[in-house]
């Protein structure tokens, strides 16, 4: 029998303290709490959680050292019409574990109603088909880590994933592809810095299960979207196979990113766990206190309201439930050194009721937490119940992934009518939607692609989407890609086409590090990277989902246009300015901006509604900026002009008159496929002459004069 003390209630979750550990946490639905120890033979070992406070069981045990493997029993009422559903036959997660040890096994045990007769309780022992939760050394040495602190306006972003970026890398070690420790490699750093990337926003690395539906398929949630202890990090992505050690190697991943001035951006999953809807299995929350932490159906709590299509939702109305997610966020800040968090699903969090409130509980805490308020925060805006799209109404704190980008830059490109007005407003950081709620461009997270959907070269190859591999009818993944194959479905060695193509991923990729708001760029898309048409490979731990970084050989011209719309962003602030245009003189001189025809004359409004119009010209004065610099400076930078032609043929283009410049410098042509050393050595050309802009390309030029 182990001795047990009765302990302190906070913090929750097993606290070592150097000669013994503290175990707590919180269930109002129990009667009793066992914790149960496990040796390293599997042999469990039980004791009662001696005191509880304010519904927080809790016991200090003597002796437990870090990668001790322990886990709950929860005694209490198993009466699902009112909502409650312990049963201390399952062995429970810890909501507070920092690490894991091993994955779900799947078996009738692990649910809580026999398979033959739902309406029957299931008794039987579901432990050794269970991870089990592990004691860890919270301690690390983490030298001079400083947070990098990028501002919004000089961030750029690379959604990647950690186990898909290194999978097939050649200068990863063997052992290391796939994991934290991968990721923080030299060479895969020294990439990114190549490119410009100023943060890394990381899918899911919560602990998270993948769907016995799947694994009966002989697949896996690749995605990691199914989250199941919101502290752990996930432990098949650590090298190491010692228990525990995945977090002392995902904060090393950080150090050295840190190192080389690159954030780290989580994307979390507040919004539902793992353990499905009525019919899932009993994990951990649900043995614990199904009540507190998920929404349930007023007129039956056997089931659960589902706003996130994934079977339940997190009860964020339940004030045990937040403070679970603003502990675990505070922990990855405090403990971890992350830098941010990309919520997804993150309309879920904000709804009291049935509606979409953008003051609700969770945001009143963030917006008043000393450490959360401090990091970059992003919203998917947006979730699958009524009203859940709210791309442009989240609180002033907050940026968005800004969906309405994607689809009004897509739309452009491939030629959609009746798009030049969205394009634009896209283009100038969406002050339509941000704008009356006192933010700035940079609440606008711009992308064309991320994780969900084509990658870049896919969606310039395919018309509809190709998910057989999924083994779902190619049913999954949305039929909305609003993309272009350029006259052929998929792979082609047509020369026409494949240069139509090539030339659609330069026109995108230049208009998003040309776009004011903060830029995200999918992993994988400056060097060609392709899915082979599956949209949604949340499935695919494979070379399906693998970046192929032999594309590199294939792709060298597309990564060093990359490079070089990365330089001249970084260079360039009139490019990512910090507050809207104004269309107006700002100091006495000429306007900020100006909407131009191809004849060079403004824009009026007829030619803003001319519904086949697919091209302009933006003029973008560097002498007009209007906001100050870090020390109070006037900042100002060089002025550039932009020719835009989505038509599908050549348009001639006039400079503008001599009052917005004498002259000007080519920079960059989107239908020139060479990589010159000297972009700026062509001659400059003199006010109102006239410019050739190849069908659906664009040009960029810089005032010379």
């Amino acid at each position: 029998m182990r001795e047990v003390w009765p302990g302190e209630p906070y913090p929750l979750g097993a606290t070592w303290d150097g000669v013994g550990t503290n175990f707590s946490v919180f269930s109002e639905a129990a009667e009793r709490v066992e914790l149960c120890l496990y040796d390293d033979n599997g042999g469990e070992t039980r004791v009662d959680l001696p005191e509880v406070d304010g519904f927080v069981w809790h016991g200090y045990v003597p002796g437990i050292m870090p990668g001790q493997r322990y886990g709950f029993r929860v005694h209490g009422p198993y009466r699902p019409e009112h909502g409650h559903r312990c049963n201390p036959s399952k062995l429970l997660l810890d909501p507070y574990a920092k690490a894991i040890e091993g994955s779900v096994r799947w078996n009738q045990s692990l649910f809580s109603y026999q398979f033959a007769d739902p309406a029957r309780l299931n008794t039987e022992d579901s432990a050794p088909y269970m991870p089990k939760n592990v004691v860890v050394n919270p301690f690390f040495e983490w030298g001079n880590d400083r947070p990098p602190r990028t501002p919004y306006h000089e961030t750029v972003i690379y959604e990647a994933h950690v186990r898909g970026l290194t999978m097939r890398h050649p200068a990863v070690p063997e052992e290391q592809r796939g994991t934290y420790a991968g990721l923080a490699h030299p060479a895969v750093i020294e990439h990114l810095l190549s490119i410009g990337v100023t943060a890394v926003e990381l899918m899911p690395v919560h602990q998270f299960v993948p769907e016995h539906f799947l694994v009966a398929r002989g697949l896996t949630n690749y995605w990691g979207y199914n989250t199941i202890a919101y502290m752990a990090p996930h432990n098949t992505y650590a090298s190491s196979g010692q228990r525990g050690e995945q977090v002392q190697e995902f904060k090393a991943m950080v150090r050295a990113l840190h190192e080389a001035g690159i954030e780290v951006i989580l994307d979390v999953v507040y919004n539902h766990t793992a353990e499905g809807d009525h019919m899932g299995p009993t994990l951990g929350f649900r043995g614990i206190d199904n009540v507190a932490y998920y929404r349930l159906r007023e007129e039956d709590r056997r089931y659960y309201l589902d706003y996130t299509g994934c079977g339940n939702s997190l009860n964020v109305r339940s004030p045990h439930a937040l403070q679970l997610i603003m502990d675990s966020l505070r922990y990855w800040v405090l403990d971890m050194h992350v830098d941010g968090f990309r919520f997804d699903l993150a309309a879920a969090l904000a709804r009291e009721l049935h509606d979409v409130d953008r003051l609700s509980a969770f945001f009143d805490l963030i917006q008043q937490d000393p450490v959360i308020s401090q990091v970059k925060l992003i919203a998917e805006p947006w979730d699958v119940g009524p009203g859940g799209y709210q791309v442009g109404n989240f609180p002033p704190l907050w940026t968005e992934w800004n969906g309405k980008y994607r689809d009004s830059v897509r739309d452009f490109w491939r030629g959609a009518s009746q798009t030049l007005p969205e394009f634009a407003s896209r283009l100038a950081g969406s002050s339509d939607l941000y704008a009356s709620s006192g933010r700035r461009p940079v609440a606008s997270i711009n992308f064309v692609t991320a994780h969900d959907g084509f990658t870049l070269t896919d969606l310039v190859s395919y018309d509809h989407k190709h998910n057989e591999a999924n083994g779902e009818g190619n049913r999954d993944g949305t039929d909305d890609n609003r993309s272009w194959n350029c006259g052929a479905e998929g792979p082609v060695e047509d020369p026409a086409i494949v240069r139509l193509r090539r030339r659609q991923r330069r026109n995108l990729l230049a208009t998003l590090f040309v776009s004011q708001g903060v830029p995200m760029l999918l992993a994988g898309d400056e060097f060609g990277r392709t899915q082979h048409g599956n949209n949604n490979a949340y499935c695919q731990d494979n070379d399906v989902s693998w970046i192929d970084w032999s594309l590199l050989r294939q792709e060298d011209d597309l990564l060093e246009f990359v490079r070089r719309l990365a330089a001249l962003r970084r260079a360039h602030p009139v490019f990512r300015r910090r507050r809207f245009f104004h269309g107006r003189t700002v100091g006495g001189g000429s306007r900020d901006i100006v909407w131009l025809t191809p004849s060079g004359a403004e824009m009026t409004d007829g030619d803003w509604h001319t519904g086949y119009a697919k091209s302009l010209g933006v003029y973008l004065n560097g002498d007009a900026i209007g906001e100050p610099g870090p020390r109070g400076e006037r900042i100002r930078d060089e002025t550039f002009l932009l020719l835009i032609n989505a038509h599908h043929e050549s348009l001639t283009f006039a400079l503008p008159g001599p009052e917005l410049g004498a002259a000007w410098r080519p920079v960059l042509d989107t239908a020139d496929e060479s990589v010159r050393d000297d972009p700026y050595a062509e001659e400059s050309l003199p006010a109102g002459a006239k410019v050739c802009v190849a069908d659906r390309s664009m040009r960029i030029l810089v005032r010379a004069g």
